[in-house]
């Protein structure tokens, strides 16, 4: 007589496992500590005087091109835009209104993300990515104030996917983070020492900020970090040293290159890498533990399926955009054509002028940048080839308005990278005027870096 066997029970696929609910607790303590850096950050605008000088005091503006439609508001308005985005900010920390408020936060931040890249920066890109995935999540379907508006929101799970999905943005970030990083010039410690040259009057760390030995340790240090944070943090058995690891460099960053909001917000990330059950344990105490039964993924709905396509879109984007720069030919931190989006962080030290030669109608003009940009303007203009392109239109415009029918716009340069002796940065022989823009294809008049034999 023959014994009865039971069917193996099948493994659950890819797709299930990732549907599965799980405590929702990191998404819950992340949204908190998200809602507190964007109010931070944008009310730190305001204070610090970053709106008014970037928004209010220049007359020209740099958006990203094809965007020029988008400008600051007059006056003062752009007190209150960054005044909108404060207050927004803590409605995704409170969770009020949440699903409007983060949605608001993310277009206005958008905005000021396109209409000026004279200031722009990795942490303001990541903002914007990150805002992104959390209109698409349920943060506040616990310790909120839209579940005290309506209980029936509330939710002590969410599936492994909402926060997987941090887990994998952070780990595209951290990789291409330490590609870039691998060039001759990062090796070499050329970008260190430049800033840390800038900081020997540091109070206790100035002295040691010029030592050789340790500026080498901060350039392989950067390296071996950026590639390896992400797998010591998913590993159960180096995950908590990774994260103090992770607070040593990014509170090192923080107060040696005052980056603002972005080694916070790197912490803050760190949540997604932890078990859902120890976050719950260490910030939400009072939170009921999620039932460990296995519970019924509900079957694959028009909406997720919809909702997995963006983010599986998302995910593709974000992985090819950084891979763009090596479309182009030449030294990236030179040439900036494939540089932004592509997580090229402290790479460059570029410094340099440039003037230009308005031949109008035959007659011809010199024009100093500093006539019409603000001083922080005309230094990164005069290192940027778009925004001397843009600037070149601009002059165009000018003496177009001033009723001159014929205009040509030449800009002589002299720039150097990260220490090199100066040279020319564009071709100082082409009307920059009637060039058009490409933005998929290299800039023939952009003079390739002449790297010292």
């Amino acid at each position: 007589m023959h014994s009865a066997t039971t069917a193996p029970t099948p493994k659950p696929s890819l797709l299930t496992w990732l549907r599965q609910p799980v405590d929702n607790a990191p998404l819950v303590v992340f949204r908190w500590l998200f809602g507190l850096l964007l109010f931070l950050e944008t009310a730190g605008a305001i204070a610090t005087g970053w709106v008014k000088k970037n928004m209010i005091e220049p007359t020209v503006f740099f958006p990203f091109i094809g965007f020029e439609w988008l400008k600051p508001l007059p006056g003062n308005g752009m007190y209150f835009y960054y005044g909108a985005m404060a207050l927004l900010g803590l409605l995704v920390m409170v969770g009020l209104y949440y699903r409007a408020s983060i949605t608001a936060f993310t277009l206005l931040w958008w905005g000021c993300y396109l209409m000026q890249k004279t200031s722009y920066n990795n942490h303001y890109y990541l903002l914007l990515v990150l805002c992104f995935l959390m209109m698409l999540l349920p943060a506040h379907r616990y310790a909120s104030l839209d579940v005290k508006r309506k209980p029936s929101l509330q939710s002590l799970s969410c599936p492994r996917w909402c926060l997987l999905i941090f887990v994998a943005q952070m780990g595209i970030v951290y990789t291409y983070a330490a590609i870039a990083k691998i060039n001759v010039d990062w090796l070499a410690g050329a970008p260190i020492k430049v800033w840390f040259a800038a900081k020997s009057h540091f109070w206790l760390i100035g002295g040691l900020l010029q030592q050789a030995w340790f500026q080498k340790l901060v350039v392989y240090g950067g390296i071996f970090f950026d590639l390896l944070i992400v797998p010591l943090l998913l590993w159960r058995r180096t995950r908590i040293w990774a994260f103090f690891i992770a607070i040593f460099f990014h509170g090192f960053n923080s107060a040696v290159f005052h980056i603002g909001i972005f080694p916070y917000l790197a912490l803050a990330l760190c949540l997604f890498f932890f078990p859902p059950e120890t976050i719950r344990r260490r910030f939400l105490r009072r939170k009921p533990v999620l039932s460990t039964q296995a519970s019924s993924v509900p079957v694959l709905g028009t909406g997720e399926k919809a909702l997995f396509l963006l983010l599986g879109l998302h995910l593709l984007i974000q992985v090819v955009l950084p891979l763009r720069q090596f479309w182009f030919p030449g030294n990236t931190n030179w040439t900036e054509e494939g540089h932004r989006m592509s997580w090229h962080m402290m790479l460059r030290s570029k410094s340099g002028y440039a003037q230009y030669k308005v031949v109008a109608d035959g007659k011809v003009f010199w024009e100093n940048p500093g006539e019409h940009l603000t001083p922080k303007q005309s230094r990164v203009v005069a290192t940027r080839p778009d925004l001397l392109w843009q600037y070149s239109q601009f002059l165009a415009r000018k003496y177009k308005n001033m009723g001159f029918s014929e205009v040509e716009v030449f800009a002589h340069t002299s720039v150097s990278l990260n220490q090199r002796p100066s040279q020319l940065l564009v071709d100082s022989t082409v009307n920059l005027a009637a060039v058009p823009w490409q933005p998929h294809t290299p800039s023939p008049w952009v003079v390739p870096l002449q790297e010292n034999k």
